[in-house]
């Protein structure tokens, strides 16, 4: 079929001038693959480590960046699925989608903590106000759009890229909102999180390269099981040793919040409990043996736990696009990264990971953000902030914090 012919095509990497003049050389198809994927992996480091020196907005751009790219090719596969049927609108209500969306998600984290400046300027304090209306409106203007665009005998075809588009999207757009709420709460729950699932994919593949014997899962025959414990064993300790360097640096381990005075994100704090030394009291039968105690920074053991899910849970989000391109008989998802495939094929484990340090922060960690509450009371009656003043000054007084006075503010 031609929407087969297609797929192969979207997914067939052609061999770069590296690959080539290796060949020419001599090596073999498995060490040319080796030393392409090893070259471009390094470049990837290299780069990834220069957007971090230039800090969180450079990361917000990135975290856009590959959103944008990994639906073009979820996109592009269903593209060439439906393209042949003369669907109408197809890209077009796509990218909408992925618009308006946008619009949504990325106004939220930017009301949450820029809503104080945002308000100040007349310009965009209505997009403030009613951020979630224009988001609806937006939403429902697609909606509009599309059952504008219905044509009798392909309702079901259509329906079917309508349920693509919006999957893709929630797997897409739910995973970047995540990854930029992660980078507010300090750049070190952005960047241990997405070094270990590198990590693992790295350590795993040199594990099942040289020692794997043992197949671990149908759905992606060169995964073997030496390499996923290998991986593991390797994830955690490179967790613990990079959250131990990462702790000593401001930079790192302070929320982001934006500088009126400085007009700039600012990262600069006194390190919180999570980064401060602790002592713990070991268990009764290592005090036996002399060991009672043991300092350590609360952080790494959240490290652990995070280390611990990218190496058994996170795999299996590439084993779910595994499953994915079987099903639709393609190798990659696009040829974008040589000797990695597409962009999509490097990040599909980071979606279920992003996921799980929000979802880990809100349940254990819960840092209140001071810049999302401003933001609310910024938007409160005046009546209602001077209530909030007084009951928040009450409180601090009756804990020792601020005298208490006779009369507060608003007092009759």
């Amino acid at each position: 079929m031609e929407a087969d012919e297609q797929l192969r095509n979207l997914s067939q990497a052609k061999d770069t001038e590296i690959e080539a003049e290796l060949g020419r050389r001599g090596f073999s198809s498995r060490a040319r693959n080796w030393i392409v994927r090893f070259i471009f992996t390094v470049f990837m480091i290299v780069m990834f480590s220069f957007l971090v020196s230039l800090g969180p907005l450079a990361l917000i751009a990135l975290v856009l960046l590959i959103q944008i790219r990994c639906f073009q090719e979820i996109i592009n596969i269903g593209y060439c699925i439906y393209k042949t049927q003369n669907l109408p609108w197809f890209r077009s209500l796509s990218w909408y989608f992925l618009l308006a969306s946008n619009y949504f998600y990325y106004g939220e984290n930017m009301i949450d903590y820029f809503g104080v400046f945002l308000s100040k300027t007349d310009f965009l304090q209505p997009f403030v106000t009613y951020h979630r209306f224009i988001s609806f409106v937006l939403y429902c203007l697609g909606i509009v759009w599309f059952v504008l665009s219905l044509r009798k005998h392909y309702y079901f075809r259509q329906f079917s890229m309508f349920a693509w588009t919006h999957i893709t999207l929630l797997i897409v757009n739910s995973a970047a909102f995540f990854f930029v709420q992660n980078i507010f709460q300090g750049l070190i729950w952005f960047l241990v999180p997405v070094s270990m699932i590198i990590c693992n994919d790295i350590m795993a593949y040199m594990f099942g390269f040289f020692f794997g014997k043992t197949p671990l899962i149908k759905l992606s025959p060169k995964k073997t099981w030496e390499g996923f414990i290998g991986g593991g064993f390797s994830t955690v300790v490179f967790g613990i040793l990079m959250s131990l360097v990462m702790i000593q640096y401001p930079y790192f381990i302070c929320p982001v919040e934006y500088n009126e005075d400085e007009v700039r994100l600012a990262t600069d704090c006194t390190p919180g409990y999570q980064f401060q030394l602790q002592q713990y009291t070991l268990p009764k039968l290592l005090q036996l043996i002399g060991f009672k105690h043991i300092k350590m920074y609360p952080f790494v053991w959240h490290s652990l736990s995070l280390s611990l899910f990218s190496s058994v849970i996170g795999p299996f989000g590439g084993f779910f696009a595994s499953g994915f391109k079987r099903a639709f008989k393609i190798k990659d998802f696009g040829d974008m990264i040589p000797g990695h495939g597409g962009i999509m094929d490097r990040f599909d484990c980071q979606i279920l990971m992003a996921c799980f340090v929000n979802v880990y922060i809100r349940s254990f960690i819960r840092v209140a953000n001071p810049n999302a509450m401003m933001s609310q009371i910024m938007r409160m009656e005046s009546e209602d902030q001077v209530t909030l003043f007084n009951s928040l000054k009450n409180y601090l007084g009756s804990h020792g914090l601020l005298p208490i006075e006779q009369a507060p503010i608003g007092a009759t």
